[in-house]
């Protein structure tokens, strides 16, 4: 370039050199980045047909087509598809969503390795198995049951005719009685005389007084089962 410019032209010299490398720069620039561009980047218009599938967990393995068809045996019992869950696996990381510290938190009795407390514990304060038998109402838990028997007084027995069979239904028909919102009957002294003679009584209970009442003015107490009302015992 010298021998073409001349002897005298040592600025244009420089200046054309600075050009030369200012262009070799931006080339090696301009590769550089082509080189970093994807090149599997194709432009695509909002028309395209784009599939997506959904994917039912709850039905992944379930196969329904012969659902109503087959005869359910112990061989072909299975859960119904997305009834068992596969089971949370802690302690492996805490992308797994229970991680680290397993959900038991940092600090704290409950944190600790081993079942902190008994089954029942509360605190200190008293527990709810020994709070039940102080409740007022109606008695829990063995030795606290109770029978509750709608009671049939003697002198409801007085229109019975003499000879005839006397429960809670035939009194309950001649209007004698009303009523009960219980199942099982007792028979009971009343306040008033009982007049009636040679009656069977058919009730579920009867106290020592009534029996011998009945018994004495010559009937009889028939017993009932207090599930089936069947007569038990003469």
């Amino acid at each position: 370039l010298r021998r073409i410019l001349g002897p005298n032209t040592n600025t244009n010299y420089t200046s054309i050199m600075m050009r030369l490398a200012l262009l070799a720069a931006l080339v090696s620039a301009a590769a550089g980045f082509s080189s970093f561009t994807p090149r599997n980047l194709v432009a695509t218009n909002n028309g395209s047909n784009l599939s997506m599938k959904i994917y039912d967990w709850k039905r992944r393995t379930a196969d329904e087509s012969a659902l109503h068809e087959e005869e359910f045996t112990l061989g072909n019992l299975r859960p119904a598809p997305g009834a068992r869950k596969r089971k949370n696996r802690k302690g492996r990381g805490i992308s797994a969503g229970q991680g680290a510290t397993c959900g038991f938190g940092m600090r704290g009795q409950k944190s600790r390795a081993g079942r902190p407390t008994r089954p029942g514990f509360e605190g200190g304060q008293q527990p709810l198995y020994r709070r039940l038998p102080k409740f007022v109402g109606r008695p829990t838990g063995p030795g606290h049951e109770k029978e509750i028997f709608n009671l049939i007084k003697l002198d409801d027995l007085n229109g019975a005719a003499e000879g005839s069979t006397v429960n809670f239904d035939s009194l309950f028909e001649s209007s004698a009685v009303t009523k009960s919102k219980h199942d099982i009957h007792k028979v009971v002294v009343g306040r008033g005389d009982f007049t009636a003679k040679g009656v069977t009584v058919q009730a579920h209970a009867f106290t020592k007084a009534a029996r011998d009442a009945i018994e004495g003015s010559g009937g009889k107490c028939e017993l009932l089962s207090k599930t089936t009302n069947a007569v038990l015992e003469a």
